[in-house]
């Protein structure tokens, strides 16, 4: 399984959150896809998916507070509007790819980092009992931002038990300067940490 963690305008370069690298990163990933589509038997692709009328459970920072961008935000990817939309590239790849690529949404209505909080959209599908009930033989994790929404992914999946690899060439994170104890806290999971 290949998860791909919330390439979405709100984190690419110009967006609400953007994450320096964001948009080269959407570009290796949909690269990987289109040449290793068949390695995956599931591919996930998430996007966060924020109510706009509420701070989501103190999730986005509400004036005159600032955010600390580390448990809380600038307002982002608000649902159904263009900052929560996949990133053009992703976009045209999950058109290209139709059913194959699988939508999962997470984050309405409150904080959500982790894929495994989220849903498939066209299944109603839980990402965490798609997890438990599944005899994964690796899964994948690749997308933004490294230090959070990757981070929570990979942690949570390992914990369900899952055989997991971070693609860390394919993520960017909002604290560069943190990766290598990221990376460590990752390794001492449980997750192998590699490049594509």
């Amino acid at each position: 399984m290949l998860i791909i963690v919330d390439v979405q305008n709100d984190f690419c370069e110009g967006g609400a959150l953007g994450v320096e690298g964001g948009a080269e990163v959407a570009a290796r990933i949909v690269g990987l896809v289109r040449s290793q589509e068949e390695r995956y038997d599931r591919i996930l692709v998430s996007q966060d998916w924020h109510r706009g009328d509420t701070d989501n459970g103190g999730h986005f920072a509400v004036p005159p507070a600032a955010p600390d961008f580390v448990d809380t935000w600038p307002v982002h990817c608000v649902a159904e509007t263009p900052g929560a939309a996949l990133h053009p590239e992703m976009a045209a790849l999950a058109a290209e790819l139709g059913d194959r690529l699988e939508i999962v949404q997470k984050g309405y209505g409150l904080p959500s980092y982790s894929v495994l909080e989220g849903t498939v959209v066209a299944t109603d599908e839980s990402v965490q009992d798609l997890l438990a009930d599944g005899d994964w033989e690796r899964i994948d994790v690749v997308g933004l931002a490294y230090d959070f929404c990757v981070r929570e992914t990979a942690l949570g999946a390992v914990a369900a038990g899952a055989p997991v690899r971070v693609l860390s060439d394919l993520t960017a994170a909002v604290h560069p300067a943190g990766i290598p104890a990221l990376e460590q806290e990752l390794a001492e999971a449980g997750v192998e940490i590699t490049a594509s």
